[in-house]
């Protein structure tokens, strides 16, 4: 399948596809090893979806403690900021500190219960793509597939004339 690219760049072929993004990644790289111009490739997710994978159970300490590290960080910075204004004030670093970490653990504990248990757990999302296809430039997607084929990086070889 071909199709011409924006702005007047080139086509581009599709000259290998990965059931994993870290496979597609490897291809790309053993073209780099090779001396290929890489920026003419790139990698393409396809059928694309949302997953979210849940880490555990959303209590009010839990919550608390999220808001505490989050606060923590917050204060520190800005008693390294007085720090840095006024040197000889140590202690504003560790009052940033514990200061950030009291008023992000009560905010954190507040913003749960305002959920009402809407939403009682952690969870972390990404996009995962079921195939992932290596495309490069009509012009070099011949040097390119030789180059995976006689690594033995090459896997599911296009058929003729598939571009996109």
């Amino acid at each position: 399948m071909t199709t011409a690219s924006r702005h007047g760049a080139p086509a581009r072929r599709l000259i290998a596809s990965y059931e994993t993004y870290e496979d597609a990644q490897r291809a790309v790289d053993t073209l780099s090893d090779r001396k290929f111009p890489v920026d003419r490739v790139a990698i393409v997710g396809s059928d694309l979806h949302l997953v979210e994978q849940v880490t555990g159970r959303l209590t009010v300490w839990r919550a608390a403690l999220a808001g505490a590290a989050t606060g923590g960080w917050i204060g520190l910075l800005i008693g390294l900021v007085f720090w840095v204004v006024s040197p000889w004030t140590v202690g504003a670093v560790v009052s940033g500190l514990v200061a950030g970490l009291i008023f992000g653990a009560f905010w954190g504990a507040v913003a749960h219960a305002f959920t009402g248990g809407r939403r009682d757990f952690a969870s972390v999302r990404g996009i995962q793509a079921s195939r992932y296809d290596v495309m490069v430039d009509d012009p070099d997607a011949e040097a390119a597939t030789r180059i995976l084929s006689a690594t033995g990086t090459s896997t599911q070889p296009p058929a003729q004339g598939d571009r996109l």
